[in-house]
Order: C-alpha cells, then structure tokens, then sequence
C-alpha cells in the first residue's frame, strides 16, 4: 500500500470526500468508544473505525481497520453476522492537520457487530488513535458526561443498534 505525502494528502481531503468504516461493537446493550488522539474529532468520544485507502476491496479495508484499531478479528464463519448499518456522511470544519484550513467530507459504511463475533489477534500492536476505551450502555448515552462526537451519536438513532441484543 503506497501511502501519500502530507501534501498529496491535504489536496485530496480538501477537494473530495473520503470512504471510511465504523464500527458499531456492542457487548450486551453497551457500545465501545475511544477517544480519538487525532484530529479531525480529537477529544471526542468516537466508535472505532478508519478510511479505505485506493485500490482497497472494502472486506479488506474491514479486516484491517479491525487489526489497527482494536488488536481484533472477525471469528472465522462469522461474518455472516455483521450488520450493515447503512451509509452515513461526517463532515467536519477542521482536518488531519489541526486546522480549519479546508473542512473534511467522509463518507462513513457503518456495522453493527456483537464483541462475541471478534477475537483477539496475538502480538498484534494497536495503532495510537485513542487515548482511552469505554463500554457505555446504549440506553442511558444521554446520561453520560463524556464528550461523545455528534456523528456516533447518529448511530443510537438507527433502529437495528437501538434494538440489537432486546429480543434475544
């Protein structure tokens, strides 16, 4: 994978909307968090996820933007159990490089997926995107005081998390 130069990089955020995934895990009724180190969203409490790069198939993109941000992966035979959340889109004033510069434009494929489906991956190093991890319960998030970004809050509108884990 050819990764861009800081420059190639800024024309492209600044000029078209990037592909990313979000991951929507669930443990019971509670949802993973992180707080996000980098900008755009920094110091927000956000759901995992990271952007698909060029010449990516979006089954890889998934299987390694599990890897990166959580040490995990997908059981095996377990796929069949992701639940495709929908697309949404994220749109922020500021950027990749801590400035307001040019906004940043994703569009976001969203999962919804059981903790249960993941396994851990051995001597897998997390990459630094958050600074903490939380599990809060997808029922009371309006009870919390962290600082939960707008756009995961999106997410506890769709039916399919809001209902996930009642009827079971």
């Amino acid at each position: 994978m050819n990764f861009l130069s800081r420059l190639d990089f800024s024309n492209i955020v600044s000029n078209t909307p990037l592909i990313s995934i979000d991951f929507c895990i669930l443990k019971e009724r509670e949802i993973l968090l992180g707080k996000r180190i980098n900008p755009p969203a920094k110091n927000f409490f956000f759901v995992p996820g990271g952007r698909i790069f060029k010449s990516e198939i979006k089954r890889d993109a998934f299987k390694r933007i599990l890897k990166n941000e959580l040490g995990m992966a997908i059981k095996k035979g377990q796929e069949k159990f992701v639940i495709d959340l929908g697309s949404y889109e994220h749109f922020y004033e500021d950027n990749f490089l801590d400035n307001k510069k040019f906004s940043t434009h994703y569009v976001v494929l969203a999962y919804l997926l059981s903790y249960e489906l993941l396994t851990p991956i051995k001597g897998c190093e997390i990459k630094e995107q958050h600074s903490e991890y939380l599990w809060i319960n997808v029922d009371k998030v309006n009870e919390y005081k962290y600082n939960i970004h707008q756009n995961t809050l999106e997410y506890f509108k769709n039916p399919l998390l809001r209902n996930f884990g009642l009827n079971q």
